[in-house]
């Protein structure tokens, strides 16, 4: 059987182990959402954005600590045992993974949500703003129209 990739693909079990290690590091929006839904004990989820940005929409629930304030601030913010989720704007910036990090070394179980605030928005979950509890139209280019879940 001839590659067909211009770089010659992983054997099955590196594969399974690469893939298996990043589920255990990531999670996306409908996962946390499932999970805020069924109020997963122990779960935070903690928005790592400024406060200017937390003030234009957050997710319900979220914890707002800045990345910046996560190793003065997480003991009086995150229960010790928690399991932590961190997100900040979207996949174009690194902050999820810089405030995931920071998680780690205090020694909290935590993943980053990928596609942060933007594909929580875009999938058409609930945001609180100043105004309150609001949705925004889904994306199709991101979710199906008809449902939270890509049943993927």
């Amino acid at each position: 059987m001839t590659n067909t990739f211009a770089v010659a693909a992983a054997d099955p079990a590196s594969a399974a182990a690469h893939f298996r290690a990043r589920l255990s590091f990531e999670t996306d929006v409908s996962d946390v959402h499932a999970d805020l839904n069924a109020a997963v004990p122990g779960l935070v989820v903690v928005d790592s954005r400024g406060a200017a940005a937390w003030a234009q929409g957050h997710l319900p629930g979220a914890v707002h600590l800045p990345t910046a304030e996560i190793a003065t601030r997480a003991a009086e913010l995150v229960p010790p045992g928690s399991a932590v989720v961190t997100y900040c704007w979207g996949p174009g910036c690194n902050g999820a993974t810089r405030a995931a990090l920071e998680f780690a070394q205090l020694g909290h179980r935590v993943k980053e949500m990928l596609g942060g605030y933007e594909y929580w928005v875009r999938e058409g979950l609930p945001v609180v703003t100043g105004s309150g509890l609001t949705r925004r139209p889904v994306d199709e280019l991101t979710a199906p129209r008809s449902t939270i879940s890509c049943d993927c």
